[in-house]
């Protein structure tokens, strides 16, 4: 049984949800080094099509858009689908191992504070918004 359609049927509703949330998806590792490298903050979340990313990492992402304290910069990248992007963005988050979905802030391409699934999986949406809401307070 070929399950193309429906992982493709996921992974658009995935990528729409973030962009309709108001982050830019990055496809490129030419993208991603333009947007993490420069001044400024930035919040990235590492997307997947798990469903905690859908039910946890994904509303929180969201919620983030919300908040009083803001990021000059929202954005995404999509792990298992923009291989080379995701990579790229990784080789940011010194100190980590992969990990989808994640959330890492940077401060003028420097890694501030990561995150990790084992953070988001099991955990309620709101208790993930409280450790990104920290990160961007610290900054």
């Amino acid at each position: 049984m070929d399950f193309s359609f429906y992982v493709n049927d996921v992974v658009q509703e995935s990528r729409k949800e973030m962009e309709e949330a108001g982050y830019t998806s990055l496809t490129s590792p030419e993208e991603v080094d333009e947007a993490l490298n420069g001044e400024g903050s930035v919040l990235v979340m590492v997307n997947s099509v798990c469903g905690c990313a859908g039910g946890i990492a994904r509303p929180a992402a969201a919620y983030m858009r919300n908040y009083e304290t803001k990021p000059d910069r929202y954005v995404t990248v999509f792990a298992g689908q923009d291989k080379e992007a995701t990579e790229q963005a990784r080789s940011y988050f010194t100190g980590y191992p992969p990990s989808s979905p994640s959330f890492a802030v940077l401060k003028d391409g420097k890694l501030h504070r990561m995150v990790e699934r084992h953070e988001i999986e099991g955990h309620e949406p709101i208790e993930v918004v409280q450790k990104l809401e920290e990160a961007l307070d610290s900054l």
